[in-house]
């Protein structure tokens, strides 16, 4: 585990030197097919040392952040181009990368606490230092304190475990029984405002608009991710409690996701669209954790997987028309297959991979989610037949809105892609539609 540590972190260094950055692009790239490489077992915990080890779980998505790290840079190149501080966003960039590497490896709470937390920082100095508009420093406020207010009695809980069981190592922990309620709500708050769940989900679009393509990228690649990672993690100790209360989490997950599909029906704004989606297929992710069996929370990893790819994907194509238009504004983005003709099989693509259309990985993940929630009870159906229809409805509203239609008059030339992007596409939508192939890989 440490050699990996110890791989990004001497990639630091070379931050500093001029002109290392397709370098240090190409290093990470090497790193996430080496990590690829290493997967040992699918049973237990591999390559345990001190504080660190992965699982199954945690292996997908380490992976995955990996890979959205390398896709990152590779997004990010007009900051390169223009020279606007490109060191130090390589910086942030590997910083973010360790401070995901060990949160999703750690093998003790109050370590993946402290790292849970910490990722946000380098989050906070992306949207702050390349975001596009005035209202950033406002997103970050926002972003800060939404999980911040929320993870404090995640701490405080963290020390009253270790005051009653004395360690807060994984494999150790065992059920709290009926300990008291509120040790099972601060438990569980702090994940799920970082998930986002309905009604605590307001910093993420105000984030995401803000935030520069490589911050919205990690942010809904991988940063979502961890509040299912954590659940995934706590539930363990708080299961006896869980069965009693996980139906109003479910229930409110699952009625949240509908009405945020309501609310994407009327963005204007295509990043803005894109965050809610985010929210309501999070949605579906929180349904399939707290149902507590195997079909939901294996659903739920591959649900997770696929979205990261998926989504940030799609915020890349939103990126590669901002910055010929310099606006994301559906009513000025339509008609966008006359402009860039050939961008439209990559808004297709993956689009298609956004409403969980084989041979996506969201399909797998929605699939075994729908039978993980359905079998734990059967009037969820009402709810998830909603979910997936208004999915769909929203994604090709968004897909047929930008593509079609007479575009905008102020646009006299058509424009092609560089070969960075179509690379930069096809590596989002590879393994997203290729690990479909693979599909008992997430359910062992």
């Amino acid at each position: 585990m440490l050699s990996y540590l110890f791989m990004i972190v001497f990639l630091i260094p070379l931050c500093l030197l001029n002109n290392s950055w397709w370098l240090v692009h190409s290093m990470m790239f090497l790193f996430s097919f080496l990590f690829m490489i290493c997967f040992y077992s699918y049973c237990d915990f591999n390559m345990i040392s001190y504080y660190f080890g992965f699982d199954y779980f945690s292996f997908s998505l380490i992976l995955l952040s990996f890979w959205i790290c390398s896709l990152m840079i590779t997004a990010s190149s007009s900051v390169y181009i223009s020279s606007y501080h490109s060191s130090f966003f390589l910086f942030m960039v590997l910083f973010l990368m360790i401070m995901l590497y060990c949160s999703f490896s750690s093998l003790n709470l109050l370590s993946f606490y402290i790292f849970f937390e910490s990722s946000l920082v380098p989050t906070l100095l992306l949207i702050l230092g390349w975001g596009y508009q005035p209202e950033r420093l406002q997103a970050g406020v926002y972003l800060i304190f939404y999980t911040l207010f929320a993870s404090l009695p995640l701490l405080l809980v963290l020390f009253y475990i270790y005051f009653y069981v004395n360690t807060l190592y994984f494999p150790l922990l065992f059920d709290f029984g009926s300990y008291y309620f509120m040790f099972y709500i601060f438990m569980i708050l702090a994940f799920l405002v970082k998930m986002p769940m309905f009604l605590v989900h307001l910093w993420l679009p105000k984030a995401h608009v803000e935030a520069p393509i490589s911050g919205s990228m990690i942010l809904a690649g991988v940063l979502l991710k961890l509040g299912g990672y954590g659940i995934f993690r706590v539930m363990k100790i708080i299961s006896f409690l869980g069965l009693k209360f996980n139906y109003f989490w479910l229930s409110l997950g699952l009625f949240g996701g509908v009405i945020v599909s309501f609310i994407c029906f009327r963005q204007v704004d295509l990043k803005s669209l894109i965050a809610y989606s985010s929210v309501a297929h999070m949605s579906m992710v929180i349904g399939g954790l707290m149902t507590m069996n195997w079909w939901g929370c294996m659903g739920s990893l591959s649900l997770m997987i696929g979205h990261g790819l998926c989504s940030s994907g799609l915020f890349c194509l939103s990126n590669i028309i901002y910055e010929r238009l310099g606006s994301r504004s559906l009513l000025i983005n339509k008609g966008m297959i006359n402009l860039m003709p050939s961008m439209s099989l990559w808004w297709f693509l993956l689009s298609s991979s956004n409403m969980a259309a084989p041979p996506s990985l969201n399909l797998v993940g929605e699939l075994s989610l729908l039978n993980g929630i359905i079998s734990w009870s059967s009037f969820t159906f009402l709810t998830l037949i909603f979910l997936s229809f208004f999915s769909a409805v929203y994604t090709l509203y968004m897909y047929s809105y930008s593509q079609h239609g007479l575009y905008y008059s102020g646009l006299y030339t058509c424009s092609l892609g560089y070969f960075r992007e179509y690379h930069l596409l096809l590596l989002h939508w590879l393994p997203l539609n290729i690990l479909c192939l693979k599909g008992d890989y997430f359910f062992i």
